[in-house]
């Protein structure tokens, strides 16, 4: 373990999310908020930190090791939540304890959406604006960003990018080099962003509504400048825009960017995860659709059916957004919407969840078991995208899915502990492991009502669920600290 690097590198993405105050504070200046000293002070702090830590080790040069990398990432992932709440906890009209302001800004950073914040529609343009931001950082990860230009600092990038990117198989490249794969990401990821900007803005949102909703959909985190989410737009023709976008932001941006390169929609067609994905998602809305026209015909229906569709593509992209309340469909609906959220969207997308792929993998290995059974003798090959999957990849599937099953649990039982009952320590672990946001129970709008200790498991399983799993785990073994 070589801790000057990580010090060094943790002043340089400190330096750099410094930066990032400074949209927010001009936003405020355009719109006129009254007081911005939070974010001229969080600057100041941020930058004065990275550079302390930085300066202190900027001789340091050593080759970057794996362990490093995945030290480095969960470490910044950690003081981003901390940094992260300064303007929240300074502002005035908030009110916000520490824990319930780094709980917000963990909650943006790693795309969950949940929030401790009511009233939004009176808040300061300069805050609203700056959660959106978060969620838009968080959604393909800052650090992603950063290896875009280590090369210009002399710095390996590939052991910062295997701890950040999601997904069972993380050394897939668009190019040679690294940082130009980070580069066509973020690329595709922003141009897609300002794209659903337009659209909004066309259809008849403000510029400042049209940009901060296009962060937060393309980034499927599910901030809103507005108390009723998306639902304060109340327009059918925004809420297909947002479904779209949703589903892009949930799509792998690996495959917007062949799509771009070739001009062709052929890498969609061919890619067996988007396939299962939507194909999963569909036969959910399906289900759900029948059950509400069997047991919810009254009154307005084909109004809320409109809602449940929007809601559902919201969740089921671990975006959660909502067009109208969940919880009133009653428990089914209610449940099934907030837990396709496990799942989630695809690997190498802005989603949450345990990615389609792992649940697609796990699938067809499954049924080569139970075809085993019947020809005890034949082999079977478990293929992703026509090929065969390496055995080594198939195993850190189970492992994960091993993992990610014991966390709930431990995550679940840790919340009933505080005091929760059986239904919001349920809605809690879902909302934020998952990424979602939203949950059932207590906690179905927002968690300003939870206690501290609620917020500080949710903040840890909403990291948890951003890296997960393995990336934090790793560095909680007693082997990764031995030399």
């Amino acid at each position: 373990m070589q801790l000057l690097i990580v010090i060094r590198m943790l002043g340089l993405l400190l330096m750099v999310f410094g930066l990032t105050f400074v949209p927010p504070w001009f936003v405020g200046w355009l719109m006129g908020d009254d007081d911005l000293s939070p974010f001229l002070l969080s600057f100041v702090v941020s930058i004065s930190l990275g550079g302390l830590l930085w300066g202190l080790t900027r001789q340091y040069r050593r080759e970057m090791k794996l362990r490093d990398g995945l030290l480095i990432v969960v470490s910044f992932w950690m003081v981003l939540g901390l940094i992260g709440a300064t303007p929240i906890y300074l502002q005035p009209e908030l009110g916000l304890s520490f824990s319930q302001a780094v709980f917000e800004s963990v909650s943006g950073i790693t795309t969950t959406g949940a929030t401790v914040i009511t009233g939004l529609d009176e808040l300061p343009r300069s805050l609203l604006f700056y959660r959106q931001q978060l969620q838009w950082l968080g959604g393909l990860g800052i650090i992603v960003l950063v290896v875009a230009f280590l090369p210009l600092l002399r710095v390996g990038g590939m052991q910062l990018y295997k701890g950040e990117i999601t997904g069972p198989i993380k050394d897939t490249r668009l190019s040679g080099r690294i940082s130009e794969t980070a580069k066509a990401l973020w690329l595709v990821y922003t141009g897609i962003t300002v794209l659903c900007a337009l659209v909004y803005k066309i259809e008849g949102m403000t510029w400042f509504d049209a940009v901060s909703h296009a962060f937060t959909t393309v980034a499927t985190g599910g901030f809103s400048t507005h108390d009723a989410s998306f639902g304060h737009f109340n327009d059918l023709t925004m809420e297909v825009t947002a479904m779209i976008f949703m589903i892009l932001g949930a799509t792998p941006m690996a495959l917007h960017f062949i799509a771009l390169r070739r001009g062709t929609l052929e890498g969609y067609l061919q890619s067996g995860e988007l396939r299962f994905y939507l194909l999963w998602m569909t036969a959910v809305a399906v289900l759900a659709v029948l059950f509400f026209v069997m047991h919810l015909p009254e009154g307005s229906w084909l109004e809320d059916l409109r809602y449940l569709l929007f809601n559902l593509v919201s969740f089921a992209t671990t975006t959660g957004y909502t067009a109208a309340d969940h919880t009133q469909w009653g428990a089914f609906l209610m449940l099934l919407l907030v837990s396709t959220a496990i799942i989630g969207g695809c690997a190498g997308s802005t989603t949450g969840g345990m990615k389609s792929v792992r649940v697609m993998l796990l699938t067809r290995q499954g049924l080569n078991e139970v075809r085993r059974l019947v020809h005890p003798r034949a082999v079977f090959v478990t293929q992703l995208g026509g090929r065969p999957v390496a055995p080594s990849v198939i195993a850190a599937v189970w492992a994960f899915f091993a993992a990610w099953i014991m966390a709930f649990v431990v995550i679940f039982f840790a919340m009933l502990f505080t005091g929760m009952d059986l239904t919001s320590a349920l809605g809690a672990v879902l909302a934020t492991l998952t990424n979602l946001g939203p949950g059932i129970g207590s906690v179905s709008a927002n968690f300003a009502g939870e206690t501290t200790a609620v917020l500080w498991i949710g903040m840890f399983a909403m990291i948890l669920g951003r890296l997960e799993i393995f990336t934090v785990l790793a560095i909680l073994l007693p082997m990764f600290w031995r030399r």
